[in-house]
C-alpha cells in the first residue's frame, strides 16, 4: 500500500473508531476452548484448536516485585512455578539475569532447574538491548549484536523463541523501513540457531496492530512473528492515545508463536477488569492460535502471589490448562 496513505490510516485506529471495523466476538464461542499459530518450532501442541484448550505459562515479569526485593532467586523461578501454581511452562526476563548471558554454567543450572520440575522454558523476553530500528549504523550493529547473545542463551536454555521490541525513530513508514533492515540482519543468526524472534505489542507504533502486522509481513521470514499483549496498546503514553486492544490482537494474532495475557484488577465475579478474556480467547481460537498462554500480571492492588493466581484460575474458568 502506499506509503502517506499507510502512515495516516495506520495511526489514527484508536479505541473511538475501531469498533467500526471489527465486530464483538461472541462469548459462547470460548467453551470450545483456548489454543501458537505456529511459526517454526514454536512449541505448537497438537491439538484441536475447536475442541482443546491451551496450555498456561507464566511470564517472570509477574513477580518483577519479588525477584527485585531478593525473596525469589530467579533460579528459582521454574520451580516456583511449579509448586505454587502448577504451572509448566515459563517466559524468562532477560534483565533479572542479563550479567549472565555469556555464563554457560549459569544458564545450564537455570535450564537444570526448570527440567528438574518438569517445567518447560519457553521464551526470553528481552529489553534494553538497543533499537531494532536504529537509524544510525554503529547503533544497529550493536543491537543486533546484543540480541545475538540471546538468542544464544535461549538456545541452551531449550526456548522456542526470544521476544524483542520494534523500536525506532521517523514517520511509520521511515519506522518500518529501519526495523526491517534490523530484522532482516537479526534473522539470518535465528535462522542458524534455530530460534524464533517475536515482536511484542510494547508502545508507540509495535502497539499499532496494522502497523506491527505489516512490519512482519515486509520482512516475510517464517522465524519473524508476533507476541500479541492483551494490554500493551499504549500509542503515546504522554497523550495516553490508545489502540483498540481487541483490534490489535485480531491483527497480530495471524502471526503469533506465543500470546500474553496481561491483567492488573479483577471485580468481585474473578473477571479481569480492564480486558474481556472470554473475547480474547475466543479472538485467538478463531484464528486457529495452538500456542501457550502467558500469564502476566502487573497489577499493583494485589500481591503479585494473588495476581497470578488469580490470572489463572480466571483462565482456566475460560477453557485454559495447565501442565
Amino acid at each position: 500500500m502506499g506509503s502517506r496513505s499507510f502512515e495516516l490510516n495506520v495511526f489514527h485506529v484508536t479505541r473511538r473508531t475501531a469498533i467500526q471495523r471489527i465486530t464483538q466476538v461472541s462469548i459462547g464461542t470460548i467453551l470450545a476452548g483456548c489454543s501458537s499459530s505456529g511459526g517454526v518450532q514454536s512449541e505448537k501442541q497438537s491439538m484441536n484448536t475447536e475442541t482443546s484448550s491451551y496450555p498456561i505459562s507464566l511470564a517472570q515479569w509477574s513477580l518483577h516485585r519479588t525477584i527485585r526485593s531478593g525473596d525469589l532467586d530467579p533460579l528459582d523461578f521454574a520451580g516456583t512455578t511449579r509448586s505454587q501454581w502448577d504451572i509448566g511452562g515459563v517466559e524468562y526476563v532477560n534483565t533479572f539475569f542479563k550479567d549472565k548471558v555469556s555464563d554457560q554454567t549459569y544458564l545450564l543450572e537455570l535450564k537444570k532447574r526448570a527440567d528438574d520440575h518438569g517445567v518447560k522454558s519457553l521464551l526470553i523476553m528481552v529489553d534494553n538491548e538497543g533499537h531494532m530500528g536504529a537509524a544510525d549504523e554503529q547503533e544497529l550493529k550493536s543491537t543486533i549484536d546484543n540480541h545475538r547473545r540471546w538468542i544464544d542463551a535461549a538456545k541452551l536454555l531449550g526456548c522456542h523463541s526470544i521476544r524483542v521490541n520494534a523500536q525506532s525513530e521517523g514517520t511509520a513508514d521511515q519506522q518500518r523501513d529501519r526495523c526491517t533492515r534490523g530484522f532482516h540482519a537479526l534473522m539470518e543468526h535465528a535462522d542458524e540457531a534455530g530460534i524464533n524472534i517475536l515482536i511484542e505489542n510494547h508502545g508507540g507504533l509495535s502497539s499499532n496492530g496494522a502497523w506491527l502486522s505489516s512490519l512482519i509481513r515486509t520482512v516475510d521470514h517464517p522465524r519473524l512473528g508476533t507476541l500479541p499483549d492483551f494490554g500493551n496498546f499504549i500509542l503515546d503514553w504522554n497523550t495516553g492515545e490508545s489502540y483498540d486492544r481487541y483490534l490489535g490482537v485480531s491483527e497480530l494474532i495471524p502471526h503469533a508463536m506465543a500470546l500474553s495475557a496481561k491483567s492488573h484488577d479483577f471485580d468481585q465475579e474473578g473477571n479481569e477488569t480492564g480486558t474481556d478474556y472470554p473475547r480474547m480467547l475466543a479472538i485467538a481460537r478463531e484464528a486457529g492460535y495452538d500456542g501457550w498462554v502467558g500469564i502476566e500480571y502487573e497489577g499493583e492492588t494485589l500481591s503479585e502471589q494473588e495476581g497470578i493466581s488469580r490470572t489463572l484460575e480466571l483462565l482456566v474458568r475460560n477453557g485454559c490448562h495447565t501442565t
